[in-house]
């Protein structure tokens, strides 16, 4: 596919997805929102590909909606609405199955749709004045769709407050709320996301793939079935080449090591 809002590039078991509209800072309409969910596709076909980094272009991450194209939906019906949002539904589904680890590498502001873009991904990386926030409520709207993601990334009563206040965290702040993973210092940050992207993509693919997939299935089953589902993911791990190529290496590390 010809991307027009998004740049793709996929290389050294990285593939890179960025938002490409520095000028409207990054924001979201329908069809960067196709073109993301697109490359997901892609990524996710790649057999070589271990990771997927995603960032955006300029000196912001991502500012949310595209306010002009919501104004042109004044006039929408409910079913013109519903389906609209489900565009937004259908993206972060596909990134909560993707095979592999999201990776959002966020510079500058991640807010509305951007920090919900953000809190889709499996791990968060920051530069240390990155700014995360939900202001829909400010002009009457909700962050709705990542509503279901936001409340297993944080506590309930945080996750409350962000929506109904709409504050503006620091990325220090984002980071003990849970809403981050790592802050790094604005020197440094991209060599310090390509040697974590690196790390991780140099890790097994089938263990962090049934990783992923087990954590995340666990999300709506009862302890026994979530126990249950951990026994076939146990034993489907150890029929994996890497797996036995992992033991056989450790055995032989042990063994020298006598």
């Amino acid at each position: 596919m010809t991307y027009g809002k998004i740049l793709y590039t996929a290389a050294n078991g990285i593939a890179r997805i960025t938002l490409n509209r520095p000028k409207k800072r990054n924001a979201l309409d329908a069809g960067t929102i196709a073109e993301v969910t697109e490359a997901l596709r892609e990524s996710a076909a790649a057999r070589d590909v271990r990771v997927v980094a995603l960032t955006g272009a300029g000196n912001d991450f991502c500012s949310g909606a595209d306010l002009e194209a919501l104004k042109a939906g004044f006039d929408n019906g409910p079913l013109e609405n519903i389906a609209d949002a489900r565009h937004m539904a259908a993206l972060f589904l596909a990134m909560r199955n993707h095979p592999r680890p999201i990776v959002a590498a966020v510079r500058g502001r991640a807010l509305a749709g951007g920090c919900g873009l953000a809190t889709a991904c499996d791990i968060v990386l920051a530069e240390d004045s990155a700014q995360f926030g939900y202001p829909e409520v400010n002009i009457g709207f909700i962050p709705a769709m990542v509503m279901a993601i936001l409340r297993r990334s944080v506590s309930e009563k945080r996750a409350l407050e962000l929506i109904v206040t709409g504050e503006t965290l620091t990325a220090a702040a984002a980071l003990e709320a849970g809403l981050v993973n790592r802050v790094f210092p604005a020197a440094g940050f991209e060599s310090s996301v390509e040697n974590y992207l690196a790390n991780l993509a140099a890790k097994s693919a089938s263990a962090v793939s049934l990783s992923k997939h087990l954590l995340y299935n666990m999300d709506s089953i009862s302890f026994e079935a979530a126990l249950e589902a951990g026994v076939q993911a146990n034993a489907l791990a150890r029929m994996t080449a890497d797996y036995r190529s992992g033991v056989e290496r450790f055995l032989r590390k042990a063994t020298k090591a006598e």
